[in-house]
């Protein structure tokens, strides 16, 4: 997709067979799954009051910035395809839909430099030995776990590091 943002040509042809209705399909069901998953942020910044106020307060601004963001930056992602696929998938047409998300990106920076604030913090706690985890946890963490994953071409890494932190989070902590 990447490539394809440089080409109209390879942009047309991405989208050439794309039903509409998917973009706001992905904009509802994200807005519901960053929802979601914005409530384990939440109670492991709550969870995290046990051992350290001021890491618990850090993790929860962290944990409302990057989702209230992520949620903006999700939307718009969506709309942008929308707009351009609505607008006839021309030139003038991706255009004006990059031009949109390009302006707007700063949901996006703010959005992971906030989730960049909670795991950082939340595995500083945990290989300083300041929680219940074993230490060895830490790399049941976003960052380790994103480290890993970015070399690769998955796609939405960071929602498979995220889910993989949970998951393994879900195993070792008794909220």
């Amino acid at each position: 997709m990447k490539g394809a943002l440089k080409s109209p040509e390879k942009m047309r042809e991405v989208f050439s067979d794309y039903p509409i209705k998917w973009s706001l399909l992905s904009v509802m069901l994200g807005v519901y799954a960053i929802t979601a998953f914005g409530f384990g942020y939440l109670t492991l910044s709550r969870w995290m009051e046990k051992f350290s106020d001021t890491a618990s307060a850090v993790m929860y601004i962290s944990a409302v910035v990057f989702l209230i963001s992520i949620v903006v930056h999700h939307i718009i992602c969506g709309l942008v395809e929308w707009l351009y696929v609505r607008l006839g998938k021309t030139d003038e047409a991706r255009e004006v839909a990059l031009e949109f998300q390009l302006k707007t990106i700063a949901t996006m920076i703010v959005g992971y430099l906030g989730l960049a604030s909670f795991v950082i913090t939340l595995f500083i706690m945990v290989i300083t030995g300041k929680t219940s985890l074993p230490q060895w946890a830490c790399i049941i963490n976003t960052l380790p776990i994103m480290i890993v994953l970015l070399p690769t071409k998955l796609p939405a890494k960071g929602n498979i590091a995220g889910a993989l932190m949970f998951l393994g989070l879900f195993f070792l902590i008794r909220v």
